[in-house]
């Protein structure tokens, strides 16, 4: 191997290391975009998520504002005292006997002052917290040996109840009432027992009706 002058060997070597340095360089640069591109890509998908949860935010936002407009104006009604609910409605038709224990849907409505009655189910739904008086009418079966059990319910508590199973008369009618602290969305109804019926025509023995008496 032909040997270099100093200089040219020296040129030669500082050559060399020049292209060392930029090959290290090149590789490192090669390592910055990498590093760069994934930090964009996670800056990209923090922005993503900064989005969503400003759009989750917002809506949060959305829901409490008309839950407050909702309070509010239960509230205003409350201390006002101009919350109303009453209602009445009866039967009209001969019910039962069923399988199993089942609201009695009154389906004539007579007055239903604030909606709380609800004839597809039978069952009345407090809208704010306070003190209601319930009171309904039980006609019994009327045919063969008496069959007539209800009972006035609170959500699925037992209140009070009438009963007429034994004796060879007919045409026997019973009526009970109840004063109770509701809260709101407590449910209150008519529960005909199972393999019990009443009867009712087009002159309404069967009745249920309610009212608010105060707020609390």
């Amino acid at each position: 191997m032909a040997v270099c002058q100093p200089d040219t060997c020296a040129l030669l070597s500082g050559v060399a290391a020049m292209g060392e340095k930029l090959a290290a360089m090149t590789q490192a640069q090669s390592t910055l975009e990498q590093n760069l591109s994934s930090m964009m890509q996670k800056m990209a998908t923090m922005e993503a998520s900064v989005k969503l949860y400003n759009n989750l935010f917002q809506e949060f936002q959305k829901v409490n504002l008309a839950q407050d407009v909702q309070l509010k104006t239960l509230a205003d009604s409350s201390s006002s005292g101009t919350l109303k609910m009453a209602f009445s409605a009866a039967l009209g038709t001969s019910t039962g006997p069923f399988g199993q224990d089942t609201p009695l849907k009154y389906q004539r409505i007579l007055s239903n002052i604030g909606s709380g009655y609800n004839p597809a189910t039978g069952v009345f739904t407090a809208m704010a917290r306070g003190i209601y008086y319930f009171s309904y009418t039980m006609y019994n079966n009327n045919s063969g040996q008496p069959n007539s059990v209800v009972s006035l319910m609170m959500n699925s508590q037992k209140m009070v109840s009438t009963w007429d199973t034994v004796g060879e008369d007919s045409q026997d009618s019973a009526t009970n009432s109840a004063v109770v602290q509701l809260e709101a969305g407590d449910s209150v109804y008519v529960q005909l027992y199972a393999n019990r019926a009443v009867f009712d025509d087009s002159y309404y023995y069967n009745t249920f009706s309610g009212f608010l008496l105060f707020l609390m």
